[in-house]
């Protein structure tokens, strides 16, 4: 089986950015939150992640920010509701993030974060969550996709990179 995307992970990462699955257009172009609809990009850089706002085939240069990516589903693409349960790598994921230790993962979807809890109705608040992965923090933040325009809300983003930066200030 061949990965959709490709993981961006290594030891010593401030942030980790956890998606659902690579949508069709970003499988197709082997890159991270390619379709010019989404907002991921942009966000980054509004909030003020990243120093300048960077094209998608740019996502490796995030690894010198201690800034890392990867999906759920790394063997599928396309929506939310085209993925399978058995498409999700839960374990897998949970396994990286314990090897590499990051200090904050953030699940860009409520999906992402309520596949990896095992419960498909919960009630998500955005933002940083009680539960830990070891040493890791735990953050869910409005879905960038052009498809949640709806629900867009750049308050948790905002709040996620004041804390990437003053953990990288402290680092």
């Amino acid at each position: 089986m061949i990965e959709a995307l490709p993981d961006v992970i290594e030891p010593e990462l401030v942030l980790v950015f956890c998606g659902t699955a690579a949508s069709a257009v970003s499988a197709r172009a082997g890159t991270y939150y390619a379709n010019p609809s989404n907002a991921f990009w942009p966000t980054l850089h509004r909030v003020g992640i990243t120093s300048r706002q960077f094209a998608p085939a740019e996502y490796r240069d995030l690894l010198p920010l201690r800034i890392g990516l990867t999906d759920l589903a790394k063997f599928s693409a396309g929506v939310d509701s085209t993925l399978a349960s058995d498409d999700f790598g839960i374990e897998a994921l949970r396994e990286k993030i314990m090897q590499s230790q990051p200090q904050i993962l953030a699940f860009t979807s409520k999906k992402a974060w309520r596949v990896c809890i095992g419960n498909a109705s919960a009630a998500v608040q955005y933002g940083q969550q009680r539960q830990r992965w070891g040493p890791t923090r735990l953050f869910v933040l409005p879905s960038p996709s052009g498809a949640a325009r709806r629900y867009w809300d750049l308050g948790p983003w905002q709040a996620l990179a004041a804390e990437y930066r003053r953990l990288r200030e402290t680092a």
